[in-house]
């Protein structure tokens, strides 16, 4: 049955959060966090959204190496899904996003946005680039 789904797009610095409409058919950018230094308080940040927009799923970005393995970044990210999928309790599925900041860069940069402009949306841009893909992928 198709669900509301959250996209998660975990940065050092933001985490970009889109969401899907009700039948998960698009993906939208929703908002930018800029990390705590706390992961317990980001984490409920994302609760929250989730527990907003009613979502049942949360799609996490893995960040694979261009060869597609798994590097230290994709590591990092496996365990903070992890993380995530204990602090908003809902299934987590990892998305595989090598492409998705070149994509949203793309995208931003089409529409005549300047750097800063870019650079303030850019992380939910891509989070609502890896949450389409696996909308498209399913």
């Amino acid at each position: 049955a198709p669900m509301r789904a959250v996209g998660v797009d975990l940065g050092e610095k933001r985490i970009g959060v889109a969401i899907s409409d009700s039948d998960a058919t698009l993906a939208t950018p929703y908002e930018v966090l800029i990390r705590s230094g706390s992961r317990e308080h980001d984490h409920a940040k994302i609760r929250a959204i989730v527990e907003e927009v009613e979502a049942e799923l949360v799609v996490i970005g893995l960040p694979l190496s261009l060869d597609g393995t798994e590097g230290p970044a994709a590591k990092s990210a496996r365990i903070e899904a992890g993380l995530i999928a204990e602090a908003t309790q809902v299934p987590v599925q990892l998305q595989d996003e090598r492409l998705t900041t070149v994509e949203a860069e793309r995208i931003l940069k089409e529409q005549g946005l300047d750097t800063q402009q870019r650079r303030q949306i850019i992380d939910k841009v891509a989070a609502a680039i890896l949450l389409q893909a696996w909308i498209d992928g399913q």
